[in-house]
């Protein structure tokens, strides 16, 4: 099995035809990994440090907590307040979390067809929605009540959609097929 990083050192052969690329750096490379989820108006100190524990087995990485940017009354937000968890994957870290989502993490979603490409962004980033964390083997399944989702951004150093969408694909995340023909 190839890993994510050999894949992309073997982009540029891959896309330099359709692309016109004459330089090695001109083919995308993935910068880093955003993982983030939200705790919501959850108040209980164990099921907010199980969010974090869980989120940092996933990545590798201890998780950042995000506080509230503005106080609104009607949700009993005060300014400061946590309301999620982030962590930014770089370097092997942002690797292996790849290989294990695209390897491992998607095939084992419930009733999975692919991924949809409406997700590419104009900049060249990937956003991708995950509705249960368990999906990933580092998780234990035992309590299936706590279950949480996450969004995983991709940020590429592609300029636009087409070779975001390429790229990805030599990097092995499986898309759609109808999306593939519009």
């Amino acid at each position: 099995m190839n890993s994510i990083k050999e894949k992309q050192n073997k982009a540029f052969e891959l896309l330099k035809g359709k692309f016109g690329y004459t330089n090695k750096m001109q083919s995308p490379k993935v910068k880093k990994v955003v993982v983030g989820t939200g705790i919501g108006s959850i108040k209980d100190k164990k099921k907010v440090e199980l969010i974090a524990d869980r989120l940092m087995k996933i990545t590798g990485q201890k998780p950042a907590t995000k506080g509230s940017k503005k106080s609104i009354a009607a949700f009993k937000v005060r300014e400061g307040d946590p309301v999620g968890y982030q962590v930014t994957l770089r370097g092997q870290r942002m690797y292996d979390f790849l290989d294990r989502l695209v390897n491992i993490a998607l095939p084992r979603t419930r009733d999975f067809r692919g991924v949809s490409s409406k997700a590419i962004d104009d900049m060249g980033n990937y956003t991708l929605g995950m509705k249960e964390h368990t999906i990933f083997a580092e998780t234990t399944d035992e309590d299936l009540k706590d279950v949480f989702g996450m969004g995983i951004t991709i940020v590429t150093s592609s300029n636009n959609k087409e070779e975001t969408h390429a790229f990805l694909e030599i990097l092995g995340f499986p898309f759609k097929k109808e999306d593939k023909k519009k």
